[in-house]
């Protein structure tokens, strides 16, 4: 006999998430439009879609079923309409909080513009995670955490050797890399 008391189950509500994509309008290559780029987000029924500086971050609410899907789909509608090939990395608000929250290398003092955050598409297998090359780049340091890469690179982001390349070849999976101030900013937009 089915229990009368018993309450329908409400609608989640739409959570807040970034998406992050990889090598967009950087040294005037893979141009697109942030304009154009908002309105595929809305077109896939996300709300409150907007984005920050130029460089690929999208800001966005959605329920959580349609926000997993929402990289795969982005990276075929801009293939589709820019023949760009451009990677979405997804995070919800409450990850990038979690990031923002246990940096390692806040403790290690210095200059916060020496630090960047790897944020990765798939967990990597622990055993790649091991062999990564802790001297690759010196004085450059690195800590895998989850899907996570922290980086603080006391010569500069721009000179280190510890770049999307290596880390996607030798974890195999995909990454795209946020500043320091830029990951702090997204974490302070998605709350607001």
């Amino acid at each position: 006999m089915p229990d009368k008391t018993a309450r329908p189950r409400a609608a989640r509500a739409p959570a807040a998430y970034a998406a992050l994509l990889r090598g967009i309008n950087v040294g005037g290559k893979n141009k697109l439009p942030m304009k154009d780029l908002c309105a595929m987000f809305v077109g896939l029924g996300c709300a409150d879609v907007r984005n920050y500086i130029q460089s690929g971050n999208i800001l966005f609410k959605s329920e959580p079923s349609l926000a997993a899907n929402v990289p795969a789909l982005i990276e075929r509608a801009i293939a589709d309409r820019f023949g760009l090939q451009v990677p979405v990395v997804l995070r919800s608000a409450e990850e990038l909080r979690e990031v923002g929250a246990h940096n390692p290398f806040l403790k290690t003092g210095g200059n916060l513009e020496w630090l960047a955050v790897g944020f990765l598409a798939a967990p990597p297998d622990p055993t790649r995670v091991k062999a990564l090359d802790p001297h690759r780049s010196p004085p450059d340091e690195f800590t895998v955490r989850g899907r996570e890469i922290y980086l603080r690179c006391p010569n500069g982001l721009g000179q280190t050797k510890l770049n999307t390349n290596y880390f996607d070849s030798k974890l195999k999976t995909v990454s795209t890399f946020r500043n320091w101030n830029t990951v702090l900013r997204l974490i302070e937009m998605l709350g607001e």
